[in-house]
């Protein structure tokens, strides 16, 4: 799950990066970056959650490293990173003016990670009730996904006709960043 989460977390950032520096001259790249990542309460908040995902990420990697059964000290502490991120990233959505996919990209994300994190089982079996806290993770996904695909159907006659790609880049990657996610969420329910 931690190679799934961190490839997911290494497309959304570059290609968030790509866009930014393709908006610029040489002469405003470095500025054009610092404001990317530190610019505005958003900007600093994705990029600090986009930072604790990639450390949760190498802590699911290592948990997960020799298979089942992972080291649940390891994943609960994925998951409690995982959660701050999500926290992070619920305050960045709602400085985007986005409540709605901060409620349930961050906030309910964060709730299902914490839940998971305290969990004395990690609900692989399917039986125990924490599973409901993996799930909510899982379900958090769906409203970022689906922003994703209502965007990128508005770039496809420009796509088609040779117009730009750049403004179809985002919500594509974002689309693809979501089901890498959303699969290494479901191999956090594997036995």
């Amino acid at each position: 799950p931690g190679g799934l989460y961190n490839l997911g977390n290494f497309l959304g950032l570059s290609a968030g990066i790509a866009v930014q520096m393709a908006h610029s001259t040489d002469v405003e790249a470095a500025r054009a970056l610092a404001d990317y990542l530190a610019g505005d309460l958003s900007a600093l908040m994705l990029t600090l959650a986009t930072l604790v995902f990639f450390v949760s990420g190498e802590a699911y990697h290592r948990a997960w490293q020799n298979g089942f059964p992972p080291d649940r000290s390891l994943t609960r502490v994925g998951d409690f990173l995982s959660a701050i991120g999500a926290l992070a990233l619920g305050v960045a959505l709602l400085a985007l003016g986005q409540p709605f996919l901060a409620a349930t990209a961050g906030f309910l994300h964060a709730a299902g990670k914490f839940g998971s994190s305290v969990c004395k089982t990690d609900g692989a079996s399917g039986t125990d009730w924490p599973w409901i806290f993996r799930a909510s993770v899982l379900v958090s996904r769906i409203p970022a996904m689906l922003a994703a695909l209502i965007e990128l159907p508005g770039h496809l006659p420009a796509l088609v006709h040779g117009g730009p790609t750049l403004p179809a880049l985002m919500p594509a990657t974002l689309l693809v960043c979501y089901l890498l996610w959303a699969r290494a969420d479901l191999l956090l329910f594997r036995r």
